[in-house]
């Protein structure tokens, strides 16, 4: 009996030898950020630790005020200095170094360093830094009662019309079943949907929701997202309640190729027509030369009517044969074709019974 007792105690004080190191290694799984030092002054620097990070992803650290780790950042990226923001990518294990300058945060403290990821599967981790000189306000109250919480993963429904693939704002429709795990009902709940591009902070329009959610109720939630015209490329479509973000959905938005074409089609058609008009144009000033025709624009039966000898020639009829040269050379007196022609014709030759022969004496 002794003997089991003592088994049992060692088993349960090497149970208890092993709780920490369990609970550190579950820690560890996720994304981490360690500081260098857990206060610094503005105009001063601090090294930026992580490990559990996605191997070669690429992230933004920022300094965020209003913001704790059990929290996050509330208001989002607007709460932090995002102009003294550093970016890094992870190594081939996940983990990453980098220095980061402290500013001051456009909202007061307490204050975080958020690092997120930019591209692909969302994750953030938050450390808390002090920054010296200041301001420090309490965080608002958490509201008491409804709580809502996203039971299925969110989707867009819709699809691009003619009008889109010529530069149409697209629109899509965001879906999701959301459920209250809080102890009083919510009525009307402002959401915010947010529309961000690449590297860029999110763009939040509050849409209101008409209806009323009782504790342990949940409701399907449908909203409309729109973009700007002409948008295209891979987009993100976020969505926000009470101050913390819910879920993110991507849309890859295609390149309205009719824009495209519309364009092709008038740096062809506007050089054709202007050179057109241009050559009509030239047509009308040219001056004509004396005597000469116009061949653009005369057909056939009217360029006959308009040739001398041709107009008033019969069917059937030969053209006489010139009697004279017109060359230009020659004058009617110098015409070798002419000349002797100007009197009546005569022959003299000595056999012709018209002329008289002399005879001589014998």
């Amino acid at each position: 009996m002794n003997g089991k007792v003592r088994t049992a105690a060692l088993l349960a004080v090497f149970a208890l030898l092993l709780l920490p190191l369990t609970a550190g290694t579950a820690a560890a799984d996720g994304p981490s950020v360690r500081l260098s030092t857990a206060q610094a002054g503005t105009g001063g620097s601090l090294t930026v630790s992580g490990s559990g990070w996605r191997p070669h992803a690429l992230l933004m650290m920022l300094v965020c005020g209003r913001s704790t780790p059990s929290r996050g950042v509330l208001g989002g990226t607007n709460s932090c200095a995002n102009g003294d923001g550093r970016a890094v990518t992870t190594d081939a294990k996940g983990s990453f170094t980098r220095k980061l300058p402290v500013a001051e945060p456009p909202v007061p403290c307490p204050c975080v360093v958020h690092v997120a990821t930019v591209e692909g599967a969302k994750a953030q981790a938050d450390a808390v830094l002090r920054v010296a000189g200041h301001a420090v306000e309490p965080l608002p109250a958490q509201p008491s009662g409804g709580r809502l919480s996203i039971l299925t993963d969110p989707r867009l429904d819709g699809a691009d019309g003619l009008l889109t693939w010529f530069g149409a704002p697209p629109s899509r429709t965001l879906v999701f079943t959301v459920g209250n795990v809080g102890t009083s009902p919510i009525r009307n709940p402002v959401f915010q949907v947010g529309t961000s591009h690449g590297v860029f902070a999110p763009q939040w329009e509050d849409q209101e929701w008409r209806g009323t959610l009782g504790s342990g109720k949940k409701a399907r939630i449908r909203l409309p997202v729109e973009l700007a015209a002409g948008a295209h490329g891979d987009y993100t479509v976020s969505l926000k309640y009470g101050g913390k973000v819910l879920a993110e959905q991507p849309w890859g938005v295609g390149r309205p190729w009719g824009v495209t074409l519309f364009w092709v089609l008038v740096c062809l058609v506007v050089p054709a027509a202007l050179f057109r008009a241009g050559m009509a144009i030239v047509d009308r000033v040219r001056p004509r030369r004396a005597g000469g025709l116009r061949h653009r624009g005369l057909r056939l039966p009217e360029l006959a009517l308009r040739l001398p000898g041709l107009g008033n020639q019969k069917p059937g009829a030969h053209a006489a044969p010139p009697t004279a040269s017109t060359l230009p050379w020659f004058t009617p007196d110098s015409d070798p074709n002419t000349a002797g022609r100007l009197s009546a014709p005569h022959d003299d030759s000595p056999t012709s019974p018209t002329t008289p022969t002399r005879k001589g004496t014998t």
